[in-house]
């Protein structure tokens, strides 16, 4: 037994923040030969609104940090006698507690995540999409305390640098005690390439603590993966057990979700085998202080916003334009030092990123546009109507 477990219903949910703004799903069936839609509100998806992600500070609080369920938030029993398995292709599985993991040395990674599915309200008005709708704050950064997952796995024997274990283990597996009709009742899980948490300079930690206090349930308490620059799909939360397996994990959301597909792609003719799993988030920035249709008197505004790249890799340049893309000027950025997955920045009326590997946004989300409204890295377009006296 676990001391952690996943609740059949809703009623233990745990308090959030008033001001989140509660995203919901839009469910359509066809019932008794009628066609329906209807929104569903469980599990629980919040994000904050725009001004309120970047003004407080660099990292983002806690309670203003989004929410990503997919079902009831599990509960813990009792945290002196949860376990976390690590077990597989090993040569000696091991269970580890909380306190086991405070006893290896704590590892503090300031990193965002960010939902795969950011902006999708946006790219929904393109066409239909599938899944819950998002504004542009699914997203956040964060100071993450715990233990390196590398370090974890040298206790069951996996040296440093290693791709592949003695009895054939390429990827780390992370299980969750939460529960998905997705997975028909069974688990939520994901995987990572084995390499990926054992090279010299892997940052992927199992943490215990979120901006220098325990995690709370909506984040994963008692323990969850974090994985920096990866959507935040990968980084899965109530950890139950984590398992080195020989092939990627086989779960729904690694192989029936999560994937880019071009805009010819339907539910008709989809087939999910020829797509990898989507890992790296692309480069993303977003207009913060302001909406998306806003009314300003005349003269100079100072909006502000957020940009961030996956794969660690940095912001290397901000173009932003004042003329529906006519012309641009380099605009000057804020980035925290040795901290290479947010900037903070300042701009007009229309903005996009280069990273450091030259990637840059689209233009148009019609180029991107794809059935389970991912990976909306379109140019951030804000409508700015200006207030004359006379009219």
């Amino acid at each position: 037994m676990k001391f952690l477990r996943g609740p059949s219903d809703y009623s233990q949910e745990p308090p959030r923040h008033p001001s989140l703004i509660i995203n919901s799903r839009l469910d359509t069936s066809i019932k008794k030969n009628f066609f329906c839609k209807s929104l569903i509100q469980e599990p629980f998806n919040a994000e904050p609104s725009r001004s309120p992600l970047i003004s407080s500070s660099y990292v983002t609080p806690v309670d203003l940090f989004y929410k990503r369920n997919h079902g009831p938030v599990p509960i813990v029993d009792d945290i002196e006698r949860y376990q976390v398995s690590i077990c597989g292709l090993v040569e000696k599985s091991m269970e580890l507690s909380i306190a086991d993991m405070k006893k290896l040395p704590k590892h503090i990674v300031t990193a965002t995540l960010q939902c795969a599915g950011n902006r999708r309200t946006a790219m929904s008005k393109v066409k239909t999409v599938k899944g819950v709708g998002w504004d542009v704050c699914a997203i956040g950064n964060a100071i993450w305390g715990g233990a390196k997952l590398a370090d974890v796995l040298e206790l069951v024997g996996i040296p440093n640098l290693a791709s592949i274990t003695p009895l054939g283990g390429k990827h780390v597996e992370f299980i969750s005690v939460d529960k998905c009709k997705e997975e028909n009742g069974g688990p939520y899980k994901a995987s990572i390439p084995l390499i990926q948490a054992t090279t010299s300079d892997s940052e992927v930690i199992l943490a215990y603590e979120m901006n220098g206090e325990p995690l709370n349930r909506d984040h994963g308490y008692p323990l969850r993966v974090i994985v920096p620059g990866v959507i935040g799909a990968r980084s899965v939360k109530w950890l139950d057990s984590i398992n080195i397996i020989a092939e990627e994990c086989q779960g729904f959301f690694m192989q029936k979700d999560y994937k880019m597909f071009p805009p010819k792609i339907n539910w008709e003719n989809i087939d999910w085998s020829t797509r990898r799993p989507q890992m790296d988030f692309p480069v993303q920035s977003v207009i913060c202080s302001l909406e998306d249709v806003t009314k300003v008197k005349p003269g100079k505004i100072t909006v502000h916003g957020y940009a961030v790249s996956g794969g660690g890799r940095g912001i290397e340049r901000v173009d932003v334009s004042f003329d529906s893309g006519k012309t641009w000027v380099e605009a000057s950025r804020y980035q925290k030092t040795g901290i290479p997955y947010v900037a903070d920045d300042k701009c007009s009326d229309k903005w996009a990123w280069v990273d450091i590997a030259a990637n840059v946004q689209p233009e148009n989300v019609e180029f991107i546009w794809n059935l389970r409204g991912i990976l909306n890295t379109s140019w951030h377009r804000i409508h700015i109507h200006t207030e004359h006296p006379d009219n």
